[in-house]
């Protein structure tokens, strides 16, 4: 299993970008294949280095789409702003015959790099599974369509085939979000599948076997631990990679603004990026109240009981976005990020409001001018 360990060099601030963020589609949510197309087929060109079988690039030049670079003349934007080393090591993985699986707290980018991996070595990441309470086996496996199957009996043109059926068919990445989320003996249905690579058909007395190049990447929120935690036998078959938690500030503000600066591009909102500092504000409330302690350390804190995640802080910062284009300056103000705030912290509405408050007077009340107009508008919010 990758640890959290990494050279000092790779636990700063991120590598910024120049590169301007995708531009809007007619689509609401365009793969990343779609969305970042021009870097992609920039990269093919200048890309010199041996491709696995079934791969578009070079695992070189896979490295370089997640982690940011030059593909010629073009800036390619990073898109993993975090430890290198992992995604070197979660490429690897994609080389041999192993499973990659993504570990970590909610909002630390599992499923956002598991989609730039899979469109990054197959050009296609809509092969994916999507782990819930309800997903059944015939999901990872196969079904039916049953008029054909009643009028016709079992045929080839009958199966309706899952994304994993289809990536071991074409030799591609299979994506499975939350498997964590499903029973156990739905997870179970892996095993077979990632150890003999083929996949049976009793049906139709036949078998499929993957072309090289299949594999999958799965994705598992820490959190989701001992609710149906995996077996021994299917934890064999993947190569873990833990995906940590921004370690610093300035890391977690890098990260933070860039996605914003890409959502407002992409959905057109009406206003400017939120400012630098109330960037910084918005993530030091979320590090403070997840960690339990202000980021000097003199004073502890009451955790809420939701998860403050580095997406959420996207999320509240999006939405201030959206209230200062549509009903206010088209400049984000304490007011609009105040809203995103309460509702982010203030999940369980006994529990977390109390919390908050404590938060409000014991901390940001005490942060001078700076924090004023923020604290002002929380607190009006908190009552």
């Amino acid at each position: 299993m990758a640890k959290k360990k990494a050279d000092a060099a790779e636990t700063t601030t991120p590598p910024t970008t120049n590169a301007a963020p995708p531009k809007p589609s007619g689509v609401l949510r365009a793969p990343a294949e779609q969305m970042y197309a021009e870097e992609l087929e920039a990269l093919a060109k200048a890309d010199n280095h041996e491709r696995p079988p079934g791969w578009k690039l070079s695992p070189r030049a896979v490295h370089t789409y997640i982690c940011g670079g030059k593909a010629g003349s073009m800036t390619i934007s990073p898109k993993y702003l975090g430890y290198p080393r992992l995604v070197e090591i979660a490429i690897s993985t994609l080389v041999t015959d192993r499973a990659l699986l993504l570990i970590g707290e909610p909002g630390t980018a599992k499923s956002w790099l598991s989609e730039h991996l899979a469109a990054a070595i197959n050009g296609d990441s809509t092969k994916v599974v999507q782990g819930t309470a309800g997903t059944t086996e015939e999901q990872i496996r196969y079904t039916w369509n049953y008029a054909m199957l009643i009028a016709r009996g079992p045929s080839p043109e009958a199966l309706i085939r899952s994304p994993i059926f289809r990536a071991m068919e074409s030799g591609s990445l299979a994506r499975f979000e939350e498997i964590t989320r499903c029973a156990a003996e739905v997870q179970d249905a892996l095993i077979s599948l990632l150890s003999e690579k083929r996949l049976s058909i009793p049906e139709l007395s036949t078998e499929v076997p993957a072309a090289k190049g299949f594999s999958v990447i799965a994705t598992a929120n820490t959190r989701d631990r001992g609710v149906n935690d995996m077996s021994a036998a299917l934890k064999r078959r993947f190569n873990m990679v833990v995906l940590p938690t921004p370690n610093t500030l300035e890391s977690e503000v890098a990260i933070v603004r860039k996605r914003v600066q890409e959502l407002g591009t992409h959905l057109e909102l009406q206003a400017a990026p939120p400012s630098e500092d109330a960037v910084t504000q918005v993530v030091t409330i979320f590090r403070e109240l997840r960690g339990g302690q202000t980021l000097d350390g003199k004073n502890k804190l009451k955790s809420p009981s939701g998860v403050l995640s580095t997406a959420e802080a996207i999320s509240v910062l999006a939405n201030g976005m959206a209230l200062a284009g549509n009903f206010g300056t088209g400049v984000v103000s304490a007011h609009d990020l105040a809203a995103g705030l309460q509702g982010a912290v203030v999940k369980d509405e006994e529990k977390d409001k109390v919390v908050w408050q404590e938060y409000l007077t014991n901390v940001m009340k005490k942060r001078g001018t700076d924090w004023r107009s923020l604290f002002t508008a929380c607190a009006e919010h908190n009552i």
